[in-house]
């Protein structure tokens, strides 16, 4: 007459068996690339063991599924085409915990240029009226830096013309 079955009943599931730290660092890296340290501080901060989860991410490490280098890479992409400069994408590399070598190679992977980025961020935001007007290049020379570029992009990106002059 009932059955006890929790399966058989509709819209009632069984009880999953909590997730091992393999399955749970698996389920991030679908989702995005993450740096070690970052999917390591996530897993941790859940609750679980930090040696199973140090364990689990050098293994998915091995296998392929977790790369530094390929994070780094994928991070300098998306910074870059959302407007940021070196200089912010450095910092923000570094606070995944990677070494200089790994963010220095994956600065170079960028196949841009840097003032032009930058002179394009400025063009997109200020238009064209930017080289008449000294306050309004100083705002942007201000966004720039805010942005992450070094003082000489800065510069050339908020001059367009030979005879502008250094007005900072």
């Amino acid at each position: 007459m009932f059955d006890t079955d929790p399966a058989a009943t509709p819209g009632r599931r069984r009880k999953r068996e909590p997730a091992t730290p393999l399955q749970r660092a698996l389920g991030l890296l679908v989702r995005r690339e993450h740096s070690r340290k970052e999917l390591t501080r996530k897993l941790t901060s859940r609750g679980l063991d930090a040696h199973e989860v140090e364990a689990a991410v050098e293994k998915l490490a091995d296998a392929g599924w977790q790369d530094d280098t390929r994070f780094a890479e994928s991070l300098v992409r998306n910074r870059v085409s959302g407007g940021y400069g070196p200089l912010h994408i450095r910092a923000e590399l570094r606070t995944h915990g990677l070494d200089s070598d790994a963010i220095a190679a994956a600065l170079e992977t960028f196949e841009g240029n840097w003032t032009e980025n930058a002179r394009d961020l400025v063009r997109r935001r200020y238009g064209d009226s930017i080289p008449d007007d000294l306050a309004l290049r100083r705002k942007a020379a201000d966004m720039l830096i805010r942005r992450g570029f070094p003082g000489e992009v800065v510069q050339e990106a908020t001059r367009y013309g030979p005879d502008d002059q250094d007005f900072s």
